[in-house]
C-alpha cells in the first residue's frame, strides 16, 4: 500500500510477530521475507512485493498485529 511516506507493508490478518528479518536501511528485493507472523498455529511469511529500502519498522518480535496494521515502510 503506497503512502506519502513510502510503500507500507501491512498485516493481512490478526497475528503474532514471530521474527522481523530486516531493519532500517536494509535493502529488500521482490520476494524477500521481511518478517514472519503466526496465526492459528500457522507460520505466515510476509514477502516484499516491491524492491526498496526499509525506512521504518513498526513492529517487534512478540507484538500482536491486527489486520491492516503497518508492519514496515519501504522507500523505492
Amino acid at each position: 500500500m503506497a503512502s506519502r511516506h513510502g510503500h507500507e507493508i501491512v498485516a493481512e490478518m490478526v497475528a503474532n510477530v514471530l521474527t522481523v528479518s530486516v531493519g532500517p536501511g536494509d535493502r529488500v528485493a521482490v520476494g524477500d521475507t521481511v518478517c514472519l507472523l503466526e496465526s492459528m498455529k500457522m507460520e505466515i511469511p510476509v514477502i516484499a512485493e516491491l524492491p526498496g529500502e526499509v525506512t521504518e519498522v513498526k513492529v517487534a518480535t512478540g507484538d500482536v498485529v491486527q489486520e491492516g496494521d503497518v508492519l514496515l515502510v519501504l522507500r523505492q
